[in-house]
């Protein structure tokens, strides 16, 4: 099977959403608890996405202000429905952020430094628009072992069809690891660095629940799903749901788990 047109990339919101987009949410959360940044600080979320990050800054933050980086012109504008106003978005990269320096005192970036191809010049580009003294955190999904719903994907999928492995972001992603989270960071000279797991349930009433968001056709598993034929792609289904811990009344419990670091700017 041809696998070279599977993309990484997400250009709408909706599918995005409906895939992983909840847990983003939740995860989101738990993430800026572990901040404890004090309330009247100036937000920057770089990969802003749909804006599930930026609207849990608004929500439970207190900032002065929030601004949002995104690449993708279907998020941005997902984000800007989603978030009414609350939040400056602007179009950028990681590595290009188009903010003065030291402008912010808090850059987070949620489940996007896996997909930045120069991820050193990213942290460094952070480092830039945060004030001395700021924060600088990010948290990414562990695809290798406990981000569950896409394991129960790949481990089916490539059970089947040993080529799919060479989508897996299990494998293709080095920074789902801890160890690699904390010398990125390190390797920016930033200072306290510290990385911690972030773990939220999700959730499923039944394995048709869990199997409909991979039909969206936008990022690995979905794409590649919608790559096969049907026979080929109800025996992944069928697979998958042999493997996937079903309970009596046919609900799945699953974790979904990110790695999360944080560092202080002192340069």
């Amino acid at each position: 099977m041809d696998h070279k047109h599977i993309s990484d990339t997400w250009q709408r919101g909706s599918p995005y959403e409906q895939y992983v987009g909840r847990w983003s949410r939740q995860v989101a959360s738990v993430f800026l608890s572990w901040l404890k940044v004090p309330a009247g600080r100036r937000w920057l979320d770089v990969g802003c996405g749909t804006g599930a990050l930026c609207a849990t800054i608004v929500d439970r933050c207190s900032p002065s202000s929030v601004a949002g980086v995104e690449p993708s012109e279907g998020f941005l504008k997902t984000a800007k429905e989603n978030l009414a106003g609350w939040v400056a978005l602007h179009n950028g990269s990681a590595t290009a952020i188009p903010l003065d320096d030291a402008s912010v005192d808090v850059v987070v970036s949620g489940l996007v430094l896996n997909f930045v191809p120069d991820q050193p010049a990213a942290l460094l580009e952070m480092a830039r628009v945060t004030k001395k003294g700021g924060t600088i955190a990010a948290y990414v999904w562990d695809y290798a072992a406990r981000m569950e719903l896409m394991r129960f994907f790949w481990d089916a999928a490539v059970e089947l069809d040993p080529e799919a492995a060479k989508l897996d972001e299990g494998t293709r992603f080095s920074l789902c690891r801890p160890e690699a989270l904390e010398r990125l960071f390190a390797g920016a000279e930033l200072q306290e660095v510290n990385v911690q797991p972030t773990d939220v349930p999700s959730s499923f009433s039944e394995c048709d629940d869990y199997w409909r968001p991979s039909l969206g056709g936008q990022g690995p598993a979905p794409a590649y799903a919608m790559s096969l034929d049907e026979i080929a792609r109800a025996r992944l289904r069928d697979r998958i749901r042999e493997r996937l811990p079903t309970e009596a009344n046919g609900s799945i419990s699953l974790t979904a788990r990110a790695w999360a670091a944080r560092a202080r700017v002192t340069a």
